[in-house]
């Protein structure tokens, strides 16, 4: 049975009344808690007053999650954050809901919850986002473009850990035996540990330096691809190049890093900044009325005196 035909099986027979008909307008007409799993997702459906509208399972991909949530008018979804979160998230705002991203880390109810399942989680992270969304902490995720691009660099650095894993490993059976390898680089490793392999060990490995010498091809490989994304996607590499010993893969580090955070700096200056910028204001005009009134008491009293 195909993916679809389960989901669509399992809203009919399990969920019917969590089913919302299709409408269309801006307002919020649901709120919905949705507890991620690898394979299923437990959903709690609430109306905007806190009403039960039902609760499902629904496979955790796009087609399931379209196929409960496509079409059926806007809806205020929580969700944890997590390995699917942002996927997730972005493919719900695509169909039109707000998304709220909780930190569970600050969400103690669920975390330190003695009723520890699914279907209860779903149902506490509705209840807050009905009640009092502001208590899930909001995660923002990275863009698309961004986790893909630092993907590539993970992955590459998963290749190279990979690899120091295999040459430490290769010297140490080595030195086990009484023998000792050429000191070289790691690139260069495959080809110079060999010449120094004692005989005995050969046969043994041989094939691990032919797996290393594949993953070197590898890394170089994503070393280009690094570079060739820098010069053609992220120009504003080009000064942090200009810094001795930075070269592309730290410097398109960098700027996926830290433009995530200048992207949240910009949100505070544009949301937080102003109201910290009126309550510093609103702090100023009492302490200025509060000097204000002990000036007045001191002329008062210095009148009385005289």
């Amino acid at each position: 049975m195909s993916i679809k035909k389960e989901v669509s099986l399992r809203v009919t027979s399990q969920t019917r009344s969590a089913e919302l008909p299709a409408i269309a307008g801006s307002e919020i007409r649901a709120v919905v808690g949705i507890d991620l799993g690898d394979k299923r997702s437990s959903y709690c459906s609430l109306d905007t007053r806190g009403g039960d509208l039902g609760e499902g399972v629904v496979a955790t991909t796009a087609d399931g999650l379209g196929l409960v949530f496509a079409g059926k008018g806007k809806m205020r979804i929580a969700i944890e954050c997590g390995t699917h979160s942002p996927w997730v998230s972005r493919l719900l705002q695509e169909l039109g809901h707000e998304v709220i991203v909780a930190n569970p880390r600050r969400l103690r109810l669920i975390a330190e919850s003695n009723r520890k399942n699914d279907k209860a989680d779903a149902r506490t992270l509705a209840t807050i986002a009905q009640a009092a969304p502001s208590l899930l902490k909001q995660v923002h995720h990275r863009s698309e473009r961004v986790q893909l691009d630092l993907a590539t660099i993970k992955a590459r650095d998963t290749a190279v850990q990979a690899r120091s894993r295999m040459v430490a490993a290769i010297r140490g059976i080595v030195k086990s035996t009484g023998g000792r390898l050429t000191v070289c680089s790691t690139g260069a490793f495959a080809k110079k540990a060999l010449e120094s392999c004692p005989a005995t060990l050969r046969d043994a490995l041989t094939p691990l330096m032919r797996i290393i010498e594949q993953l070197t091809a590898e890394i170089r490989q994503y070393d280009r691809l690094i570079e060739h994304k820098m010069k053609s996607e992220y120009p504003e590499t080009a000064p942090i190049l200009t810094i001795p010993g930075v070269g592309p893969l730290t410097a398109l580090t960098f700027v996926l890093l830290t433009q995530f955070f200048l992207n949240g700096l910009h949100l505070f200056a544009k949301q937080v900044f102003p109201l910290v910028l009126a309550n510093l204001f609103l702090h100023l005009l009492v302490n200025l009325r509060a000097q204000l009134e002990h000036f007045q008491f001191l002329g008062k009293l210095a009148d009385q005196s005289f």
